[in-house]
Order: structure tokens, then C-alpha cells, then sequence
């Protein structure tokens, strides 16, 4: 035998050596006797499945693999088949804790068909099986016909919220939100998946009732805002050593906001005074709104010029965007409140006169104080109406909101919503108060001698603004923050409309100015989460 027949000779041997050692692992190997070529073992059979492994619809229902619960049962119960338990709440929480006895937890629950008027909390990663025949006790899936309902009076009939770090399999019920259940009593949501649940939703419907309209805004006070008040009447001549002017009234509208009349000149012996100005004023002030008036020289005073009056405020903006999803469901955008009407500038005071005229003997009694009338003080301006109120936002109609870190697939499954609410009307606005007359300018003491001046009338104040009207609620399939979503075959989503916007105070059927908007209405929808809002 030649050097390459005894190298080939060792190779098989080698090679049955490999074999036999690999055989203890009871793996099937082959080989060849080239020396180039290396064996292979075939892989490890599967293991058998467990017996609660498979299906919804096709896997038995054994007492080993779920909790049971049945419209019959009591919650006494241990949840087994022949002793199921009476409300799925119970039913979850014991699949998702232990039964007692020392089992593990089963993380499924099989539902009988049949209603039941519950809201319950699934964890991620608990399955829940409904639709099953429990008549004959063999608790096998009854099809499409026989969903098990979930249909409380108020609330969210189904929410899932963050578990094991697995996914929930929701199989064969029918969720029903009533109209306007939910939290803020306005929007039906049909699901909600809290931050980090998944959800396989198979072979089930899910159904949203209708939004509530929107309240109307608050309306302002149809009587006037507070008027402003009278000025103070100025000093007679001849009665005083020192002729003050009267001093100014002060009208105080809230929220720091005052209207302040001015003072009136000083009287005078050869020279009366000057009166202040009115305030708030404008800026700028080409028509000399609320000037005091000149005190008396050569020429006799003036009065003050009266007051402007407070700026109408106009109509505010209606309710924009989509709103956002919250851990409670869906937040609307109510309408712009009104503005607060300007106040009216107060009056001007009025200029001081004087006591002597050259050599005249228009002058003061030697026994009674010398100086002039003083002038009268500017009349308050009138406050500023209030604004009116937003529209409220209309309640949305949603089947399924899925928030952020969620991951959500449907499988031949019928997702219908109702119709959203109208948006609320807005607030119409409180019309301004009066501004009252200045105060009168005094009098002179002897026939011939001038009087002082009045002040001015005080402004107006300006009507408070109609408020813009709120959002009109969206119906929408599947809400979502983060598109974690799938739509497997078989699946459809049916919406109603969106709500109309809220129209704005005063504003009528066809006047769109300050009308809110409307959310959409879409089968599915991304929306901002509560951290994405901006500060």
C-alpha cells in the first residue's frame, strides 16, 4: 500500500472515531473518508408544544393554562373551569398573580360569551380569551357570533397597562364605550394602551359611541363695567390762604388697572394754575385727549379736555390643532378667551383762576384770604369690559388611543367609531362703563372776578371682547403618539365625522371669524404626547 492509501486509512479512522464520540449525544452524523470533507450532524429535533401553547381559537382550554370566568361564576371561586370566577377583573388578576395553592401565575383568561358591564385594567403580557362556549363546559371558542362584551355604563372599557415585557393576546371580545364615558365626561374611548403596553388585538370589534358637544364659553356681564367717578369740585375764591386744586378721583378697575383724573390748577392771586392731565394717556395723543386746562393770566382759564375713551376690544381666535392624548384619553383646545375692554382716560383738571386784575377792585375783602378759585378735578374714566370665556372643546370618539413606547396590532378586527362633539360656543363680552364729568371749577367772590375752570369728562370704558369658539372633537380609529402600529389582513376601521368648531360670541351661523376648528376625523391619527407640548 502506497503512502496516500495509508494517509486515506487513518482518515476513516479518525473520521469513525468523531462519529462514535458524537453518537453518545444521540446526534446522526455523516462523513466521508476524504480527508477535505468535514461531517455534519443533523440539527436537534423540536420539542413537543406545551399543552397551552397555539391558537385562540383552536387551543384547548385546559385548567393548567388560564383562569375562567363566567357571567355565572363567583368570585369566591378558584377561577377553574368547573368553578369559574364572576367578573374579568377578578379573572385578571388572578391569571396575573397565582390562583392560590402555590401555582404560578397562568397570564391568560378565558372568557365565557356574554356581557359584562366592567370596566377592567389588563397587564401587558396577561392574554385575554373571550368568546367561549361554556354551556357544555367544554369552553372551546364559539366564533365570530359569539364575542365576549365588554360594556360598562361609564368609563374605559378596556385599558392596558404596562406589564411583564411581553404582549398581551386579546382575542374574540367586543368592547363598547358608552357615549361621552370617559374621563372628562365628554369623549367615548373604546381602548387605551398606557405607556409600554403591547396588544395583539385578533378576531374582535371595538366600538366607540359619540362625543359631547363642547359647553358655550361664559359670557360676561351684560350690565356695564363700573363707571368712573365724579371729579371734586374746586376752592371758591376768597376762602382759602392756599387755593389747592381739587384733588384727582381715582377709579380702580382691578387687576392694577386704574383710571385717575386730573388735578385741578391751584387759584391764584396774580396767576391761577394749571390743570394736570387725565391718565391713562394715550400715547400718542394728537387730539389732546385729557389735557388740563390753563390756569389764568392775561386771558380767564380753561377747562379740561375730557378723558378718550377705552379701546373695544375685538373678537378672539377660535380653538386650533388636534389636541393630544393623554393617560386619560384625548384633551381638546377650547377657544380664545376674550380681552378686557381698555379703560377710559380720565378727565383733564381744570385750570385755577386768580384773585386780582391790575388796579382793579375785583379782588378779596382785606378780612378774607386772598387767592383765586381753584379749578375743578378731572371725572374717572369708565373700567373696561370683560372679555367672555372660550367655547369648550367637543368630546372626541376614538376606538383605540395607543400612547407613547406602545406597540399595537390589530388581526381581523373591526374598529368603528361614532361621531365627534361640536365645539362650544364663545363668550360674548361685558360693554364698558361710563366716564363721568369733572368736577365744577370754583366760584368767584365778588361780581366780575373769574370763576375757575372745570374739569373734564372722563372717557368711556372700551367693551370687553367675545371670546373665539372651541374645537370640534375627532372620531378616529387608532390615536396614536408613536406609530408603533401594525394592520394585519382582515382588518377594518370605520369613522364618524368630526365635530363642528364652536362659533364665537355674537358671531352668527355663517360668520366664521373666531369659529374653532375641527380635529380630524381619519382612521388613523398621530398626535403630540404631554411632553412634546411646547412651554
Amino acid at each position: 500500500m502506497g503512502i496516500q492509501g495509508k494517509a486515506t486509512r487513518r482518515a476513516s479512522v479518525v473520521a469513525v472515531a468523531l462519529c462514535a464520540w458524537t453518537a453518545s449525544t444521540s446526534t446522526a452524523c455523516t462523513y466521508s473518508d476524504a480527508c477535505w470533507e468535514t461531517r455534519t450532524c443533523a440539527p436537534d429535533p423540536e420539542p413537543p408544544p406545551g399543552p397551552c401553547e397555539g391558537e385562540p381559537g383552536t387551543a384547548p382550554a385546559l385548567d393548567e393554562c388560564g383562569v375562567f370566568v363566567s357571567e355565572h361564576g363567583d368570585d369566591d371561586h378558584p377561577g377553574t373551569k368547573d368553578a369559574p370566577v364572576k367578573t374579568l377583573q377578578r379573572a385578571v388578576g388572578l391569571a396575573a398573580t397565582r390562583r392560590g395553592g402555590g401555582e404560578a401565575p397562568t397570564r391568560r383568561v378565558y372568557a365565557c360569551r356574554g356581557v359584562f358591564e366592567e370596566a377592567i385594567s389588563l397587564p401587558s403580557g396577561v392574554d385575554l380569551w373571550g368568546g367561549r362556549r361554556c354551556d357544555g363546559g367544554d369552553w372551546s371558542f364559539g366564533g365570530p357570533a359569539q364575542r365576549t362584551t365588554i360594556a360598562p355604563p361609564g368609563g374605559v372599557p378596556l385599558r392596558v397597562i404596562e406589564g411583564d415585557d411581553a404582549t398581551s393576546t386579546i382575542s374574540g371580545v367586543r368592547v363598547v364605550a358608552a357615549d361621552a364615558s370617559a374621563i372628562d365626561g365628554r369623549s367615548s374611548i373604546a381602548v387605551i394602551l398606557s405607556y409600554g403596553a403591547r396588544v395583539t388585538l385578533v378576531s374582535s370589534v371595538v366600538i366607540a359611541g359619540n362625543g359631547k358637544d363642547g359647553e358655550p364659553g361664559e359670557d360676561a356681564l351684560s350690565v356695564r363695567a363700573q363707571s368712573g367717578q365724579f371729579g371734586n369740585d374746586g376752592a371758591d375764591a376768597c376762602t382759602a390762604d392756599a387755593a389747592t386744586g381739587a384733588l384727582p378721583v381715582v377709579t380702580a378697575c382691578g387687576e392694577g388697572i386704574e383710571s385717575t383724573g386730573g388735578y385741578g390748577g391751584d387759584g391764584g392771586i396774580e396767576q391761577g394754575g394749571d390743570g394736570a392731565s387725565g391718565q391713562p394717556e394715550p400715547a400718542p395723543n394728537p387730539e389732546g385727549k385729557g389735557l388740563g386746562g390753563a390756569g389764568a393770566g392775561s386771558m380767564a382759564c380753561s377747562d379740561g379736555k375730557d378723558g378718550a375713551p377705552g379701546a373695544d376690544r375685538g373678537r378672539a381666535g377660535g380653538a386650533a390643532g388636534i389636541g393630544y392624548l393623554t393617560d386619560d384619553g384625548w384633551i381638546g383646545v377650547r377657544g380664545d378667551d376674550g380681552d378686557r375692554g381698555g379703560v377710559g382716560q380720565a378727565g383733564g383738571g381744570g385750570g385755577g383762576s386768580k384773585s386780582r386784575e391790575g388796579v382793579s377792585l375785583r379782588v378779596c375783602p382785606a378780612s378774607r384770604p386772598q387767592t383765586g378759585a381753584a379749578g375743578g378735578s378731572g371725572g374717572g374714566g369708565g373700567c373696561g369690559g370683560l372679555g367672555g370665556k372660550g367655547g369648550g372643546y367637543g368630546g372626541a370618539s376614538i376606538g383605540i388611543v395607543a400612547l407613547e413606547g406602545t406597540e399595537l396590532t390589530l388581526e381581523a378586527t373591526e374598529v368603528v367609531t361614532g361621531r365627534g362633539g361640536n365645539g362650544g360656543t364663545g363668550g360674548t363680552g361685558q360693554p364698558g362703563g361710563f366716564g363721568k364729568h369733572g368736577g365744577y371749577g370754583g366760584k368767584g367772590f365778588v361780581p366780575g372776578m373769574w370763576d375757575a375752570c372745570h374739569g373734564g369728562y372722563g372717557g368711556n370704558g372700551g367693551r370687553g371682547g367675545d371670546a373665539g369658539g372651541g374645537l370640534g372633537g375627532p372620531s378616529i380609529g387608532v390615536a396614536y403618539v408613536v406609530p408603533n402600529l401594525a394592520l394585519r389582513p382582515g382588518t377594518v376601521i370605520n369613522v364618524g365625522p368630526a365635530g363642528e368648531g364652536g362659533l364665537a360670541g355674537n358671531a352668527g351661523t355663517l360668520d366664521v371669524a373666531g369659529k374653532g376648528g375641527s380635529a380630524p376625523s381619519a382612521a388613523t391619527q398621530a398626535f403630540s404626547g404631554l411632553n412634546e407640548l411646547p412651554r
